[in-house]
């Protein structure tokens, strides 16, 4: 499998040099030679499958001959170690819970993976590979999980000072060894456009080889798509008309689920459901897509507003705007709106959703307004994460898990910065 530059001034790669690179030479994100759709008996008898045998049909063609399918699979069995329950929330609307991996979060897979690879491809080799990524909340957590200890890998993670939980920061700056922290004076954009400029300047690639471990990265994107093939496995009834309703900001969830679409999975349509950062909802109303400076929210991880994979969207509906519209609704709604989500869904269902989950179940509310269909809402982190906007009766409610018991007392270590010249400093020293 090869993979182009979305910009198309690039040279095409491999999956390993795609991997290692993270973002093409022309800025542009790579994107697959071609999708080959898998046979639809594979999606008629996929509960005669395990979780693991699904991941591997669907990601083996992405990953070609580069790594063995042996390796591949033992790759896969590590990472998905925990599982991926469907809990059914009212009639006809489930949530699929994403959140009990390690850091509890959905990043978890494909920052294992992304991890995993890498380790592989740097077995016999000595030069060292420094991941850099910009996190608005659960990807710091995941990627520092993901990579610690990963021979011949660094990370170095940017996020935005008193715009993530308190659990997330100390997920991503306790940890030490090869992880380390870096606290920006700023919003989640801000780090974000650092870490491109970095992978633009050649006065730090010529010194050291730089590699994104956020959703602009295939091996961190790609995975995504075993959750909604998990999701059908589970549905009892598969006749009905299926909805996905993805919480949405960077957008690397969403497209992933289009990627599964892709090869076969019968979805038919997404809901994009966002906060008060609504470039996407916007355009799909006007047609004029204007990213915006990100606005802060208690559902801090979708504090986006310039969604990098949009782009990617974009090109698996060829570039058609009408298209795109007859398979992506979107809608975005207030932190008020989401607080009242979140105590309805635990009144009426006895269900503790987080802000992110409950904005893709008002999604969903949405949508059945004006449709009939079974739909299916992202759980993407476990609402322990941001007990501090839950409502305090159901906040108390919530044991603490294991892994969040781990770094609760651990001592934060994070270096300040406010411009990019002192991550440039920071990465050449």
């Amino acid at each position: 499998m090869k993979y182009y530059s979305l910009n198309n001034n690039s040279p095409k790669v491999s999956f390993q040099e795609a991997v290692v690179k993270g973002l093409a030479p022309d800025k542009g994100l790579y994107f697959p030679e071609e999708i080959r759709p898998l046979e639809d008996s594979f999606f008629e008898n996929i509960e005669e499958y395990s979780n693991n045998e699904i991941a591997f049909e669907l990601i083996k063609q992405f990953v070609g001959d580069e790594i063995p399918s042996i390796i591949l699979k033992d790759i896969i069995t590590d990472v998905l170690s925990f599982e991926f329950p469907l809990v059914e929330v009212e009639k006809d609307i489930y949530s699929l819970e994403l959140f009990h991996g390690p850091t509890m979060a959905f990043k978890d897979v494909g920052a294992r993976f992304m991890a995993r690879c890498l380790s592989y491809f740097n077995e016999d080799n000595s030069n060292q590979v420094t991941v850099l990524v910009a996190t608005s909340g659960d990807t710091g957590g995941a990627v520092a999980s993901g990579f610690l200890g990963v021979k011949g890998v660094d990370v170095v993670i940017l996020y935005p000072s008193g715009k993530v939980s308190d659990i997330q920061e100390k997920q991503l700056t306790t940890l030490g060894k090869n992880i380390r922290a870096l606290e920006v004076d700023g919003v989640f954009d801000d780090c974000q456009a650092m870490v491109k400029k970095a992978f633009l300047d050649t006065s730090i690639t010529d010194y050291m080889q730089l590699t994104s471990a956020n959703s602009i990265n295939i091996a961190r994107w790609l995975p995504q798509m075993f959750y909604y093939a998990f999701a059908y496995k589970q549905l009892k009834d598969k006749s009905k008309k299926l909805v996905f309703s993805v919480p949405s900001g960077n957008y690397g969830n969403i497209c992933a689920g289009m990627m599964a679409q892709k090869l076969g999975i019968p979805i038919d349509l997404f809901i994009a459901s966002t906060n008060e950062n609504k470039v996407v909802p916007t355009y799909l109303k006007t047609g004029k897509y204007e990213p915006k400076r990100s606005v802060q929210t208690i559902s801090n991880a979708m504090d986006v507003g310039d969604p990098s994979n949009f782009i990617r969207i974009e090109k698996l509906h060829n570039n058609d705007f009408e298209k795109l519209k007859n398979n992506l609704h979107s809608y975005s709604f207030t932190d008020e709106e989401t607080r009242e989500a979140m105590q309805y869904l635990y009144s009426n269902s006895n269900y503790i959703a987080d802000p992110h989950g409950a904005v893709a179940y008002l999604g969903v509310k949405e949508y059945l307004k004006t449709n009939n269909a079974q739909c299916i809402f992202l759980e993407t982190a476990h609402p322990i994460k941001f007990s501090p906007v839950l409502d305090a009766t159901i906040a108390d409610k919530i044991e603490i898990p294991e892994q969040i018991k781990t770094v609760l007392n651990k001592e934060k270590v994070a270096t300040q910065i406010s411009k990019y010249s002192e991550l440039k400093d920071f990465l050449l020293s």
